[in-house]
């Protein structure tokens, strides 16, 4: 079983930044395609980023290209998420999420996702 801890969500103003951390335990990250998704009240969870098991890959959804970066510490057996420039859009619940196996494909869908976090909640102020 895997468990998921995020934390450094927050209060920021527009243009700030912020690091999420996702602190795993039952497996090593490095075993595992991780996922952050976030969902904003009255809005479906939808996907932000991914890291592939190898850590060599990563992807982005087009509204976080260039601003959010998804990184990895094995010794911490941690992933992060580096989000800067941050918009009032971005305020939700970001969650990180983890399978044993995940397609390019698979990465990107919620549903796919058998270990999830508690979230954390990130607010932008405009």
């Amino acid at each position: 079983q895997v468990q998921l801890v995020e934390s450094g969500g927050g209060l920021v103003q527009a243009g700030g930044s912020l690091r999420l951390s996702c602190a795993a335990s039952g497996r090593t990250v490095s075993s595992l395609p991780m996922g952050w998704f976030r969902q904003a009240p009255g809005k479906e969870r939808e996907f932000v980023g991914g890291l592939s098991r190898s850590g060599g890959s990563t992807y982005y959804a087009d509204s976080v290209k260039g601003r959010f970066t998804i990184a990895r510490d094995n010794a911490k057996n941690t992933v992060y998420l580096q989000m800067n420039s941050l918009k009032p859009e971005d305020t939700a619940v970001y969650y990180c999420a983890a399978s044993p196996r995940l397609t390019v494909v698979q990465m990107r869908r919620m549903g796919d996702y058998d270990y999830w976090g508690q979230g954390t909640q990130v607010t932008v102020s405009s």
